[in-house]
């Protein structure tokens, strides 16, 4: 796998660009999050999603109800049995947004230069001049010459199903808008979006709260997907609930920074977030266009040597529609590869898209085309010199393992652990071969009951760049004492070889702890 690597500043032979990409059973080391929706809850579309190379399903609770999501959740299990493929589970709050309330779901086209009302009164029928919005407070938040946006989804500007609006006037709850757009606006909810306004909403609502108390105990989500934090106790504040409701207190946390109120508390969000989320739809309509990119890679920095996953957003909008992205959407995803970004998450592409498999595919195989080009040396050495000396005793050890794995052109690397935290600190280092986390359940008890740990730890890699997790057998021990017993590393050796990752005469690098000590050892594999 080693020898295949290239790198952007040698010199690549144009012919070996029309060379066909090899397939491979981990599509890409990057990860790819589906968001899903009536285009995608069978079980069909959902064991193509897999087999395509999602590995995350977010549930976005700003529209549906937990009834209709848990009937999609079922199909998700039923896909995962049959593909044998494993699948986390994001669930994605509502937060503070604000959204327009069409009852009628009737058709509401709007025509550029127009004017349109915005009311707080809910019990009014929307229409071409009057849209009924869910917040009593917007008169107050916007004043004359601020920027809103609507759409069901998406929402541009420059596209036919979002507009644009400019704030006239404010007559007393209402606020008075100019159309920028001719738009056509169909379902019965739409986004709405002002532009560089703080609105005065709880960023977890009571509606958040009840959804995470009722629907997300049930179902163990993995990951709880904080929509528009905007400081580090937005973060503090969903942990301490989260904490309070079972088995939740595993969930791990990704702040979305939607907003220029995010972005400026960046830094202390990322040190209370288990992983960040770059909502680039929101947050590209409150920054300049020209800033929208520096402030990705200046993001994707920081959590890359902070050893946090980050998830970029909005990458393929137009295969929501087509079954090829655009040109430019094809670099922008293969530039958040580059830039560090652990996972790609798709919105409408999979929710209403009609090509939600053919775009998973489509983003896989442009990640892992980029990868191969990713300078892993360069990115090691900046990672190495930013942790500095002395290092701990496992952020030694991880980098140590990748180092050699490189070294000696490892295919893979094992690591055992229990927490994941292991591995995740070897793949902060971004090994340029898929690093296996055998994750050993332990054994717990709530003084009711037994039962065993490490489901989540597992499933919680799955967003993670380089980790692909398999959980051991809590019977095996991880090294075999005997001839008879069979080991965890057999076993892990054994899935390398059927998934055709690990072949006769590969060298393998396993990372595991022997008793107190953790060690690091380079494995040549017999025929």
């Amino acid at each position: 796998m080693q020898s295949s690597h290239l790198l952007l500043e040698e010199p690549i032979r144009m012919a070996s660009i029309l060379e066909p990409s090899k397939a491979s059973f981990f599509p890409a080391m990057t990860k790819i999050v589906g968001t899903l929706g009536p285009r995608s809850r069978s079980v069909e579309v959902l064991s193509g999603c897999l087999t395509a190379g999602m590995s995350v399903a977010r549930f976005d609770f700003s529209w549906h109800d937990p009834e209709y999501h848990q009937e999609t959740l079922e199909n998700l299990k039923a896909a995962v049995k049959l593909t044998k493929k494993l699948c986390a589970v994001m669930l994605d709050t509502v937060g503070p947004e604000l959204q327009v309330v069409n009852k009628s779901e009737k058709a509401i086209s709007l025509e550029a230069d127009a004017t349109v009302i915005l009311t707080p009164d809910e019990g009014q029928e929307a229409s071409s001049n009057l849209l009924p919005i869910n917040f009593d407070g917007l008169s107050k938040a916007v004043k004359k010459g601020d920027t809103i946006f609507i759409g069901q989804y998406l929402f541009t500007g420059s596209e036919t199903t979002s507009v644009w609006l400019e704030v006239s006037e404010v007559q007393e709850n209402d606020v008075v808008c100019v159309i920028k757009n001719t738009a056509t606006l169909t379902g019965a909810l739409f986004t709405l979006h002002a532009s560089q306004i703080r609105i005065e909403l709880p960023t977890l609502s009571d509606k958040d709260k009840e959804v995470i108390s009722s629907w997300g105990v049930k179902n163990k989500i993995d990951f709880l997907s904080l929509s528009y934090t905007r400081h580090a106790e937005d973060v503090r504040h969903a942990r301490e609930f989260l904490s309070k409701q079972g088995d939740l207190y595993q969930t791990q946390i990704f702040a979305k920074i939607e907003n220029i109120e995010g972005l400026n508390h960046f830094d202390e969000i990322l040190q209370e977030a288990d992983g960040i989320i770059l909502s680039r739809g929101n947050l590209g309509i409150d920054l300049p266009p020209e800033k929208v990119f520096l402030f990705q890679k200046a993001a994707l920095y920081k959590c890359n040597v902070a050893g946090k996953p980050a998830v970029v957003t909005r990458v393929v909008d137009s295969m929501t529609d087509n079954l090829r992205p655009t040109r430019a959407e094809a670099t922008d995803v293969a530039n958040a590869v580059l830039d560090g970004s652990d996972a790609i998450l798709l919105g409408a592409e999979t929710l209403r898209g009609l090509y939600p498999v053919e775009t998973i595919s489509t983003v896989g195989k442009i990640c892992a085309e980029a990868e191969k080009v990713f300078n892993q040396d360069l990115y090691f050495k900046k990672t190495v010199k930013y942790v500095g000396e002395p290092m701990t005793h496992l952020e030694s050890i991880a980098s140590s393992a990748v180092r050699a794995a490189i070294k000696v052109k490892a295919s893979v690397i094992i690591c055992f652990t229990s927490s994941g935290r292991a591995a995740r600190l070897i793949a902060k280092y971004r090994p340029t071969m898929p690093v296996l986390s055998v994750v050993i359940p332990r054994l717990k008890t709530n003084q009711l009951k037994w039962s065993f740990s490490g489901a989540f730890e597992a499933r919680q890699s799955l967003i993670v760049r380089c980790l692909f997790p398999m959980l051991a057998d809590p019977r095996h021990p991880a090294e075999s004492t005997s001839a008879t017993n069979e080991s965890v590393l057999k076993v892990a050796l054994d899935y390398g070889k059927a998934s055709g990752v690990v072949k006769p005469h590969d060298r393998v690098v396993v990372c595991q702890k022997v008793g107190d000590a953790s060690v690091v050892k380079i494995i040549e594999l017999e025929d």
